[in-house]
């Protein structure tokens, strides 16, 4: 179980880490059928499980910006609050470093060609591969090492991540490490305020960005910040 998962489970929460579509064994990785596929899946997953009490989705990195994507989505209230670690927006927000600080190669002629052509409607090159990860030989056998274009597409934001940002209605939050390597940690709370929405940010000490999941004081900053959602949305 990953350690963010067990810290939850320790706190006294039921915790589900979801073995997202196109990664993990969830389907052939870096693919996935069609652009919102995922926010398809997570809901069939609430309708199947149904948890019981307060419900928080917590999203990390690319994750986090899904978590954002969903959180301006129709179906926002399968949630009571929306945590986001580290989330990506958009890589023209502020906050974007440039390749995400080294960690990802992206072939924007390949992604401006197919949106253009996605709207005209056609969709049948969206399996072509549009980002790749840095991972050696070892941690490609364990991980996600490319995006296709569906999957780049649908993990993240939409387009206008201010409009996702402004139809978000439940309480959220949003936790980023000092140290972040991938993103500029002091300009998240600017970006969402000339968004619209002040959401409260808070900056995890000496903390970088694949540590924001991993060490023992992030995950409890992740814990108590779940703790405030639940609150706020009493």
């Amino acid at each position: 179980m990953h350690p963010m998962a067990k810290g939850f489970a320790q706190a006294g929460y039921t915790a589900y880490a979801l073995d997202v579509r196109g990664h993990g064994e969830s389907g052939t990785r870096g693919q996935i059928a069609y652009i919102g596929q995922l926010e398809d899946d997570l809901e069939d997953f609430m309708k199947a499980v149904k948890p019981a009490g307060r419900k928080t989705l917590v999203g990390f990195s690319s994750g986090g910006g899904f978590a954002l994507r969903f959180a301006g989505d129709a179906r926002q209230k399968l949630f009571d609050a929306y945590l986001l670690l580290s989330p990506f927006l958009h890589q023209d927000a502020a906050t974007y470093r440039p390749n995400s600080g080294g960690w990802t190669t992206v072939g924007l002629p390949r992604i401006i060609g197919l949106i253009i052509l996605n709207r005209l409607g056609i969709t049948t090159f969206n399996d072509l591969p549009v980002i790749a990860f840095a991972l050696d030989a070892e941690a490609r056998r364990m991980l996600t090492p490319q995006y296709s274009f569906s999957l780049a597409q649908n993990f993240r934001p939409r387009h206008d991540y201010r409009v996702n940002i402004v139809a978000a209605r439940q309480p959220m939050e949003v936790l980023v490490g000092q140290s972040d390597e991938v993103f500029y940690a002091d300009r998240f709370a600017a970006v969402f305020g000339e968004a619209g929405r002040d959401v409260p940010v808070t900056i995890v000490p000496e903390t970088g960005h694949m540590d924001l999941v991993l060490k023992p004081a992030a995950i409890q900053a992740t814990v108590s910040a779940s703790e405030r959602l639940a609150t706020r949305s009493n």
